[in-house]
């Protein structure tokens, strides 16, 4: 009986891996077998840093309303619980952004709850 050839699926998964393993360090990127675990280990970071990503801009984003919002004499709590009782709709995001670009228009927004 022949042997059987590798065919196409073995270089296209090998090719894969090496394209996405550009760039590493030492032979984790030209060598198979330490490619194939870098990469693995890269692709679980990658998963877990997308949600990691959105808990740390949201503690940026409240830190800088916190920030502002003690320039205007207010803490970030009470600046918050005032938001919500005045029924003014604004996220976390845009109101850093207030914060950090139109200062003026954020000491208004804190005059409107006081």
């Amino acid at each position: 009986m022949p042997r059987a050839s590798i065919g196409q699926t073995s270089p296209t998964k090998k090719k894969k891996i090496f394209k996405a393993t550009k760039g590493f360090r030492w032979g984790r990127k030209s060598k198979f077998r330490l490619a194939k675990d870098a990469y693995r280990h890269a692709q679980v970071h990658a998963y877990t840093d997308r949600r990691r990503k959105k808990r740390d801009f949201r503690q940026l984003w409240q830190l800088r309303i916190n920030a502002a919002a003690r320039q205007n004499g207010i803490t970030y709590s009470r600046l918050i619980d005032g938001l919500n009782k005045a029924e003014i709709k604004i996220n976390r995001k845009m109101l850093s952004q207030l914060a950090q670009e139109r200062p003026e228009s954020f000491t208004e927004i804190v005059k409107k709850i006081s």
